[in-house]
């Protein structure tokens, strides 16, 4: 089972603990807020939904004697991207409190804004991998888990794969090296797994054209 726990106080960055003297650390890295904030946070779409309306709006007022269409405009306009502002903050700072941790025996999550937790997931423990592409040599690994879930998908968002409500998928998102990340847990995952087969498949996803998805199935020989 995952292990999960609240802390104030790092033995070492990422880490509550110390590890143990068999065990090292193979990879840290954190998401990119911008990554997080297009992809994670859909910062682009909702910019273009307050395009649209704010065209709507001044189409509508256009049509109504004696209104005032710029200043509500405007005022709709500034609201908007105070809006968007803030989204961006969120992702800077989600992206700062996040430390992602590879080692030769588990992955571990650091992770929350208000309320930071260490997610560990030994590596013995993980029954599937997705490496999903996003642009640039960035992307998202997703982690599925044997049995349920340490903790539900709400408290991992944004770090958990999208659509993954009923057994919530454990994400390392927005990675700028997603290539050199997933090769990375390929080989602790393989050494510390070495009675299990791996299948590689690639597909692309239905809702992305340009977003292909790379996916590693686990099965036990």
């Amino acid at each position: 089972m995952s292990l999960q726990h609240e802390h104030e106080f790092e033995a070492a960055p990422g880490l509550p603990e110390a590890l143990p003297l068999n065990e090292h650390v193979i990879w840290q890295g954190a998401p990119s807020a911008t990554l997080l904030a297009m992809h994670a946070l859909h910062m682009r779409k909702l910019a273009l939904y307050f395009v649209a309306m704010l065209c709507v709006q001044a189409l509508y007022l256009a049509g109504e004697p004696g209104a005032a269409v710029w200043p509500s405009v405007l005022l709709s306009g500034a609201l908007a991207c105070l809006c968007l502002l803030l989204l961006a903050g969120v992702a800077w700072y989600s992206a700062r409190t996040t430390l992602y941790t590879l080692t030769n025996r588990r992955v571990v999550m650091r992770i929350g804004m208000v309320l930071t937790i260490t997610l560990n997931l030994p590596l013995k423990r993980l029954e599937s991998a997705s490496v999903r592409s996003l642009n640039n040599g960035a992307g998202d690994l997703a982690l599925g888990l044997k049995g349920s879930g340490p903790v539900g998908w709400l408290h991992l968002w944004p770090h958990v794969k999208a659509w993954t409500f009923r057994r919530p998928q454990p994400a390392l998102r927005c990675l700028p090296h997603i290539e050199q990340v997933s090769a990375l847990f390929m080989q602790a995952w393989t050494a510390e797994n070495p009675q299990v087969s791996i299948q590689r498949g690639e597909a692309v996803a239905a809702s992305d054209r340009q977003s292909a998805q790379g996916t590693i199935s686990i099965q036990t020989t």
